[in-house]
């Protein structure tokens, strides 16, 4: 388990990993879950993420485990949204259209169920700029 949960950090730090959370089980019971947050310049990245969306869901193709991809607002602004069966990625347009701030949640014991994806969706709900 140590090796993949630093395999995991090592993996995530070289594609640009700013923070790691990892919800670990007590006696008192949790939920096993993680969120990596990291930023994706843009470069190749669609700015507008109407076609960011667009691009994601082509590059989810005909994908048996594909996501459910979604532009919803925040209030911290546009975000493109992706939902599979244990994963919840919010990619957040930053200020100054610099890039994304991506919020990548894992639940892999529980799945993204609807009480995992709400709490996480209020996680990403919550995030402010401060200017």
């Amino acid at each position: 388990m140590w090796t993949t949960l630093r395999n995991t950090a090592e993996s995530a730090r070289s594609r640009g990993a700013i923070e790691f959370f990892l919800l670990t089980t007590t006696q008192e019971g949790g939920l096993p879950a993680s969120l990596l947050v990291s930023s994706v310049p843009m470069g190749r990245t669609p700015a507008d993420p109407e076609k960011y969306a667009a691009w994601l869901e082509l590059a989810e193709g005909e994908n048996p485990a594909r996501r459910e991809v979604s532009v919803v607002e925040l209030s911290a602004g546009s975000a493109v949204r992706l939902l599979g069966d244990t994963t919840l990625d919010v990619h957040i347009c930053m200020p100054g259209g610099v890039g994304y701030l991506t919020l990548c949640f894992s639940a892999p014991l529980t799945g993204m169920s609807r009480p995992m994806e709400q709490l996480c969706d209020a996680i990403a709900g919550s995030l402010r700029w401060v200017l």
